[in-house]
């Protein structure tokens, strides 16, 4: 039951879009599509070791990301650590990409929320609902509206 509990902490967001898997990756890994769909990254890059941070602001507070890309494998697969300044905690996001015909199956993954502080800004559902929201509506709409905007 050990592994039950482990990954009930793990957040696991999968949905299939209607786009390619190249679309996809680009997306993903593109700094420019980043900042139209996610966060406004100053930089990125999808090679390991490659450092990036960002600032969201939700209900007057600033949270501080830290990311360091750990895993690269074009079309395949993006992981990076995923922290907060002055906070303790190291958490990994992971998304893994397959070919579903023309469609393409994302999961993401975010483990390791159980070493954030134990308080309701670092709720599990948070992640839940944030991860939802920016892969199953604002990355969906934004490799679909795009995609058909080239065919």
């Amino acid at each position: 039951m050990t592994s039950k509990n482990q990954l009930a902490e793990a957040v696991v967001v999968e949905r299939t879009f209607n786009a390619p898997v190249a679309r996809v990756w680009n997306a993903l890994t593109d700094v420019e599509e980043m900042r139209a769909w996610y966060f406004d990254l100053k930089e990125f890059k999808p090679e390991v070791g490659f450092q990036f941070e960002f600032t969201v602001e939700h209900e007057g507070v600033k949270y501080h990301h830290l990311c360091e890309v750990t895993e690269v494998a074009p079309q395949k697969k993006l992981a990076y650590t995923w922290r907060y300044k002055g906070q303790p905690g190291d958490s990994l996001v992971t998304f893994e990409l397959s070919a579903k015909g023309d469609k393409t199956r994302l999961k993401l993954t975010h483990e390791g929320l159980e070493t954030f502080p134990k308080t309701a800004a670092y709720a599990r559902k948070n992640f839940e609902t944030g991860w939802t929201q920016i892969i199953g509506s604002s990355l969906k709409q934004f490799v679909e509206k795009t995609q058909k905007g080239t065919t």
